[in-house]
């Protein structure tokens, strides 16, 4: 069995060597926090990786539908310039 290209003993080497070095009381703590570490990157890796997702589609809708945007810009041009002319008249 390996754990991030690990074999047991040297997962065993380490934690021995980690708890050589900072003691009983901190490995614990040690742990938690990157614990919370990681479950901190994946939660921004997901949101991230949703939020490119999203401009993504986004982007594919307009691509599909360009015509309608642009008839739109142009009613909205229109609509501004006919009422640019009543108001100089």
């Amino acid at each position: 069995m390996e754990f991030f290209g690990m074999g047991p003993l040297e997962i065993l080497l380490i934690l021995i060597v980690g708890l050589i070095a900072f003691g009983p009381g901190r490995l614990p703590q040690f742990a938690r926090n990157l614990g919370k570490g990681i479950a901190a990157f994946k939660k921004a890796t997901m949101d991230l990786t949703a939020e490119v997702s999203k401009e993504f589609e986004d982007a594919e809708k307009e691509e599909k539908q360009p015509s309608k945007l642009k008839e739109q810009e142009t009613d909205k041009t229109a609509a501004a310039e006919h009422e640019a002319s009543d108001s100089t008249r």
